[in-house]
């Protein structure tokens, strides 16, 4: 190598900085993990506030289930995304692409679940009458997003709507599905009709803000999990140390985000 090509090399890409004992990639993502426990931080504490000054709390009507699945879903890709890395550190690159590629499936399955969670809330409905009924549940054809204002801008507004109403939450129906027929409800006794967006309240403004942030992340590190586990892995075969080191801080990387859902988990879904 010319003495110009070596003084033009990145220093620390391999070998620990004297100053920190650390390469240059981690020490980068332990300050940038450092910013997002900032971000997450300031988050909770809004959620925490939010919930401690609020004289009541809406009924939560999120998906235990779904979110129990979501959470060992994780877990799963947690364990995969080290067992990547630990392939690489044995000199085996076959079995780290098959690790790499569990990881990424995992992480894909995460979105496609939190996908479905977010198409109920947008076709799950809240429903007040002129004679002051409150109920929720789901409109006949399960239609996505609708609001009263938007039904009765149509050209040809229905005279009514097909309402079918959530099992009671107590009581000795509790949990029953289907426990009562359709309501018809008549267009124009209808006060409001609104989806379980954001806007339905702070509980579900602030669940949308964290899963819809977190979401963000998971697919951050699909991208950059998929372009190791694809055309960024060529380079194994020219700085097999260099790569093995990109793949452990991607895994840190990955880590964070499953911490953080742990924590999304029990705050949103249980407590």
């Amino acid at each position: 190598m010319s003495a110009h090509a070596h003084a033009m090399t990145i220093p620390h890409t391999v070998e620990p900085r004297p100053d920190t004992g650390l390469y240059n990639a981690r020490l980068g993502l332990w300050l940038f993990l450092a910013s997002e426990v900032m971000l997450f931080g300031a988050l909770f504490s809004s959620y925490i506030l939010l919930r401690v000054g609020a004289d009541t709390w809406p009924q939560r009507q999120l998906s235990i289930p779904l979110g129990t699945l979501n959470t060992f879903v994780l877990i799963l890709s947690s364990i995969s995304v080290v067992m990547a890395w630990l392939s690489l550190k044995r000199k085996d690159f076959g079995r780290f692409k098959l690790w790499q590629g569990a990881t990424v499936l995992l992480a894909l399955l995460f979105i496609t679940v939190k996908s479905f969670e977010y198409h109920d809330k947008f076709t799950h409905y809240y429903v007040q009458t002129r004679d002051g009924r409150e109920m929720t549940g789901h409109l006949e054809g399960k239609p996505f997003n609708l609001s009263l204002a938007r039904l009765r801008a149509l050209p040809n507004p229905p005279a009514e709507i097909v309402f079918h109403p959530d099992a009671p939450a107590h009581g000795p129906a509790a949990g029953q599905a289907a426990h009562s027929e359709p309501l018809r409800l008549k267009l124009a006794d209808l006060v409001k009709l609104e989806a379980f967006g954001p806007w339905r309240g702070t509980f579900y403004a602030i669940y949308f803000v964290l899963t819809g942030l977190h979401a963000l992340h998971v697919l951050g590190g699909i991208l950059v999990l998929g372009y190791f586990w694809g055309p960024g892995s060529r380079m194994w075969f020219t700085e097999p140390e260099r790569f093995t080191n990109r793949i452990e801080v991607a895994g840190l990387y990955w880590h964070f985000v499953e911490l953080v859902w742990i924590f999304l988990f029990p705050t949103l879904y249980l407590l």
